[in-house]
């Protein structure tokens, strides 16, 4: 079994939009102190990622930065460009070429994309707020195996607001 956490980033700021291009929008003051309270919570659930895959575009780096500090991740974040504006299709060809070795893998990107990755997986609609995570158990040994026609688990859906009172 494999484990698959989608995360959607962090709340990015509309402050200098149109100015900014979509991609190059920062995180907002919710969205700094919301992305490394997701990473503690992943901490304190023992979910800390073996691998942490995130799109390019700002805000997402940024996300991913916050949670893999706050939750004890030593490894590098891949950063990759294909993961921003891109459609489902993309995610399963990225973690299909992921080595065994990473059990638990987090993939950081944008909405539409994140709430169909989680249907697709899942069969089940759920909405994916800003720095949701999703802890999807999938039914795979190795990602090679990873497709669209992989079912899933959705164990967790963990949102700021389901967890924290402020």
């Amino acid at each position: 079994m494999k484990t698959l956490l989608i995360m959607r980033h962090a709340k990015s700021s509309w402050k200098n939009y149109p100015e900014l291009s979509d991609y190059e929008r920062p995180l907002n003051k919710r969205g700094k102190r919301d992305a490394p309270r997701m990473g503690d919570h992943l901490h304190r659930t023992g979910l800390v990622p073996d691998q942490i895959l995130t799109s390019s575009a700002k805000r997402a780096r940024k996300t991913a930065s916050r949670v893999a500090k706050s939750c004890g991740y030593k490894q590098k974040v891949k950063k990759l460009e294909a993961l921003y504006d891109t459609v489902p299709g993309i995610y399963f060809e990225t973690l299909q070429a992921l080595p065994d070795k990473y059990q638990i893998v987090m993939a950081i990107g944008h909405n539409p994309t994140m709430e169909q990755l989680v249907y697709l997986l899942t069969g089940q609609r759920e909405r994916m707020p800003t720095a949701a995570i999703a802890n999807i158990q999938l039914r795979i040994q190795r990602w090679e195996a990873f497709d669209l026609h992989t079912k899933g688990t959705l164990v967790n859906l963990w949102t700021p607001k389901t967890l924290f009172s402020d």
